[in-house]
């Protein structure tokens, strides 16, 4: 009988702001602590969701039709990340539920985000999912634009047991999904996150309405895949 080789454990890489972390109208509420001073009215919401980008320098620049110099952009910055640690580090809805039941069910899970590393470290562990999750990585870098190549560090770092065909990325950005594509991972992203569903359409990618339907999906699309490696 031909030798069959188990497939690797699946593995989820989770995003954390609008993803496990439900802090859409935190942002929001921060962004527009800000405006005034730099000449602005607060925006609404659904315009937050249609134009946020990164690096968040570009966004501020397009919300205000200009572009900011240095030390604009060192005070207004200043100020949201002020205005956004009053705010208290709230999960998404039975996010913590969820990654319990599948670590039960012996999925690997970690966390990759672009907020700044040492603060990322301080908000997870305030939720008491630190212990679920395998691998938590932020920025570490001043600016960022794209999220791919720390998609690439986090995995090689994850290990090479990790197969990036068998790894569910789950996040509410664009950037989210095209950082996936670019190590070969499966992204689905869902729509209670920063961005709007018709942006997370953009893509092309599986979109959810919630977690827990994200995962599923996800799972599904995996499971599919190595049957037909079978």
């Amino acid at each position: 009988m031909p030798h069959s080789t188990a497939p690797a454990p699946v593995t989820i890489i989770w995003d954390w702001n609008g993803t496990l972390r439900d802090d859409v109208q935190d942002h929001l509420d921060a962004l527009n602590a800000t405006l005034p001073d730099l000449g602005s009215e607060p925006i609404t919401l659904e315009r937050y969701r249609a134009e946020h980008r990164t690096p968040i320098r570009a966004f501020y620049d397009a919300l205000l039709g200009r572009t900011l110099d240095d030390q604009q952009w060192h005070d207004a910055d200043a100020a949201f990340q002020d205005e956004l640690a009053w705010h208290p580090v709230r999960l998404q809805s039975g996010a913590r539920d969820l990654l319990l039941r599948l670590r039960a069910q012996g999925v690997r899970q970690s966390l990759l985000s672009l907020s700044q590393h040492d603060r990322l470290l301080t908000e997870v562990g305030k939720t008491g999912i630190s212990g679920l999750l395998d691998r938590i990585d932020g920025r570490h870098e001043p600016v960022v634009g794209s999220k791919a190549p720390a998609m690439a560090r986090h995995i090689a770092a994850l290990g090479t047991a990790v197969d990036p065909a068998r790894t569910l990325v789950i996040g509410d950005t664009v950037d989210d999904a095209l950082a996936a594509l670019s190590v070969g991972a499966v992204p689905v992203l869902h729509t209670s996150g920063l961005h709007s569903p018709q942006r997370l359409a953009t893509p092309g990618v599986p979109v959810a309405d919630n977690l827990e339907a994200a995962v599923e999906t996800g799972l599904s699309i995996i499971n599919s895949v190595q049957q037909e490696r079978q």
